[in-house]
């Protein structure tokens, strides 16, 4: 009976209006005590259930006569439901359960990480078989521009010591010949600089070689970045099954989520788990009831991921427009709070400007335009106050207004930005996206060589094909389309109700919470991004694994489709957000691990004779100071696979200050790409030439008046003797040695003339 009482008198208590229960001061002494009896008394807790939903609709049928009363109606609602009943812990009260839980997560997702990693790293030493391979043969499984990134790192580590090694990077003449440059400030190299330093001052060089610590700090990254998808997925659901489920995904689907163990020194193989980490630290920050201590904790963990993001890749400055583009997106619909979209702003400009600094004041990053577009947002937002004012169609229209005047803006500030500080040196890349996206065709060579690779083109659909085999695309678009549908309707709800008279969120059917709502935009933001060029898949494929992981251990999901189907009770909710995830990775584990054994003992051995050949020489032939053809990839240098004179070829080379040129014939005679993407058919096309074979082209291009170079080369025939000295020779190389002051040879008679200059 006491019990029952004390029932009966708090629920008048909450049933009056919310000024009556503001000016009560015995209310949190009442709320305290049911909620203590609700927990000790088991006949009172009964009563609860049976008695709540008439006493709220007699309520509701009582309070329709005004505002207030219906505002504390939907106040009872939310304090009696039943499927908030089994909550009787104080928010923020630790168990000994609740710790032991905790922790058990905690390990767990710290083990899937470390397995991730040394999953990735034995793979790596099983294709290359890495311990057992030269050190040059080593260092030439750098492929590409790895290779580049990796011998800074090695420089750093020859200089006699650290001031010199820096000074040798800040004042660098070899990397573009008889240029100095800066290359912290033009390269992303921050990464190499401190391994290096790292690895001088540790005492581990007795017992770890440079080249282990290097790729270890690597595949270490990618344990931070399956723990913070782990995180991301454990913070939405609520449940570290999830994370269980997100990082195991990641790593069976790794084909599509990272290509770490064969692309080692690439930046995003840096920057992605910084990113990883900067996403679960925002929906850390966006979470409801966060503490003022606890927002400016988690918004220093923010700028720090951003930071080390931004520093580690040079594409920083696109990713972070796309972020932005989201947070305008949750501004607009009013889903986040003026205060939460400013301080991210600020974070992402804050992190931006000190990145310039670091880099020696780098203008490409203030003629970026994530910068410009923050500026612009903040600006517009300062003077156009009225903007969440007024009904639905008032409220689109100022929201497009607003929109206009903030792209407006934007580019208007991103172009006196460039002209200010003369920025011509991302062009290229609005090409490639003009031609890309069908806007106009273009003969730039740079920009056509982005559209031939197959990285930039479409995302291929056996992607699907395989993440479908995972189970990965059916709980993620199913995800996907819900939210989405949510997120509309509370949109336009919100939209639809000025500011004064809208309810709290909380107290909402539907409703969405701010850090699933960003999460949401991400996914489809970035998924977008990788649809269109492939890629940017890896942006998408990790966090599509920790969203898809959130759909199937969220409660708010599960609660909306028990509800749905009338079937909705605390018990059924919990068993099928832990019976769920805990069959499918039992499924995972029972069809995948065997594979995955399979995968890690097969065993492989790096081969490449002829590189190996060609660089042996390169370092026993040549002098330190010599050119480093392999690395000049400029349009000039790749002339030598165009239809050029052989003296037209000389003078280039002897511009950009080369002694030597290495001729390969997988690019002299490439097969790889169809006609049109090859790399001598760019050449052809940018030098205003018809190009190779039987096919069409456009009606002005004209005939070359010279053969290619790289085949006449070859022949030995004048005037090329008097030009170049064939040097070394293997099945997939040719180098050739530059001949000083030679005039052109006599066209006519095929004698070389005497020195002119």
């Amino acid at each position: 009976m006491e019990a029952w009482r004390l029932w009966m008198t708090s629920s008048s208590i909450f049933m009056s209006s919310r000024t009556a229960a503001e000016t009560n001061p015995l209310l949190p002494c009442i709320h305290y005590f049911r909620t203590k009896y609700a927990k000790q008394n088991i006949g009172a807790a009964r009563f609860v259930r049976a008695s709540v939903w008439p006493v709220t609709i007699m309520t509701a049928l009582r309070q329709r006569k005004g505002s207030r009363g219906k505002e504390s109606s939907q106040e009872s609602q939310r304090h009696d439901r039943p499927e908030d009943l089994p909550q009787t812990t104080p928010t923020g009260l630790w168990t000994w359960w609740t710790v032991v839980w905790g922790t058990v997560g905690g390990v767990l997702g710290v083990s899937l990480g470390l397995l991730s990693s040394i999953y990735v790293a034995t793979l790596h030493e099983n294709d290359l078989w890495f311990s057992n391979i030269k050190e040059v043969e080593r260092e030439i499984s750098f492929r590409t521009e790895c290779g580049l990134y990796y011998s800074y790192y090695k420089q750093m580590l020859e200089a006699p010591s650290i001031q010199q090694g820096l000074f040798d990077l800040i004042n660098d003449n070899v990397t573009e010949s008889r240029r100095t440059i800066n290359l912290l400030q033009r390269m992303n190299i921050y990464q190499e600089v401190f391994l290096s330093i790292l690895y001088r001052v540790l005492p581990i060089q007795e017992y770890l070689q440079p080249v282990y610590f290097y790729i270890y700090t690597v595949f270490a990254l990618q344990a931070v970045y399956v723990i913070a998808l782990y995180i991301t997925s454990w913070v939405l659901s609520g449940s570290w099954l999830a994370g269980a489920l997100s990082a195991t995904w990641y790593i069976i689907n790794r084909v599509d989520t990272t290509r770490v163990e064969f692309t080692i020194s690439l930046r995003e193989n840096w920057s992605l788990p910084f990113f990883a980490l900067q996403v679960a630290a925002i929906t850390c920050y966006l979470r409801p009831q966060l503490k003022p201590l606890q927002q400016k904790v988690v918004l220093w963990l923010v700028f720090l991921s951003s930071l080390c993001f931004c520093l580690t890749w040079q594409f920083n400055q696109f990713i972070l427009l796309v972020q932005a583009l989201i947070i305008f997106g949750l501004d607009s619909l009013d889903l986040i709070s003026p205060v939460q979209v400013t301080s991210l702003y600020l974070v992402q400009a804050t992190s931006l400007l000190t990145v310039w600094a670091l880099q020696f004041c780098n203008p490409m990053i203030l003629g970026s335009l994530v910068l410009s577009f923050i500026v612009a947002a903040l600006f517009v937002r300062h003077f156009q106050t009225d903007v969440k004012v007024g009904g639905l169609l008032p409220r689109l229209a100022k929201l497009l207004l607003h929109s206009l005047l903030v792209l407006s803006l934007t580019f208007a500030i991103n172009f006196l930005a460039k002209t200010a500080l003369q920025l011509r040196s991302d062009e290229h890349i609005f090409k490639f996206i003009k031609a890309k996206f069908g806007l106009g065709s273009t003969r730039d060579f740079d920009a056509n060589l982005y559209l031939c690779e197959e990285a930039f083109g479409l995302l291929p659909l056996d992607t699907f094909e395989r993440l479908a085999g995972t189970l990965l695309v059916y709980p993620y678009l199913c995800t996907l389309c819900v939210l989405l549908l949510m997120l509309l309707m509370v949109g336009l709800r919100n939209l639809s109700a000025s500011s004064g008279a809208r309810l709290q969120k909380e107290e909402q059917i539907i409703a969405i919470r701010p850090d699933v709502a960003y999460n949401l935009l991400h996914t489809v933001f970035f998924g977008l991004l990788a649809l269109s060029t492939m890629r940017m898949k890896y942006l998408w494929t990790g966090h599509m694994c920790a969203f898809a992981a959130y759909g199937i251990c969220g409660k708010e999901l599960w609660a909306l489709y028990l509800k749905v189907i009338h079937c909705q009770s605390q018990t059924k909710l919990k068993l099928i957000r832990y019976a769920i995830p805990i069959v499918i990775l039992a499924y995972l584990y029972y069809k995948f691990w065997p594979k995955l054994m399979e995968e890690v003992s097969e065993l492989r051995e790096f081969y490449d004779p002829d590189t190996v050949e060609l660089m042996t020489w390169i370092s026993s032939k040549t002098s330190k100071k010599a050119d480093r053809a392999l690395r000049e990839r400029t349009r000039q240098v790749y002339q030598v696979y165009a239809r050029e004179s052989a003296e037209e070829v000389h003078r280039i080379l002897r511009e950009v200050g080369a002694e030597y040129v290495v001729l390969e014939d997988s690019i002299c005679y490439e097969r790889r790409h169809s006609r049109g993407c090859r790399l001598r058919d760019l050449l052809d096309v940018a030098n205003g030439h018809i190009m190779d074979g039987p096919g069409e082209n456009d009606p002005d291009l004209i005939p070359a008046p010279h053969p290619r170079f790289c085949e006449e080369v070859k022949k030995d025939v004048p005037p090329f003797p008097g030009l170049f000295a064939r040097v070394f020779r293997n099945k997939t190389f040719h180098v050739y040695k530059l001949k000083k002051g030679k005039k052109r040879a006599a066209r006519a008679g095929g004698r070389a003339s005497e020195p002119d200059v």
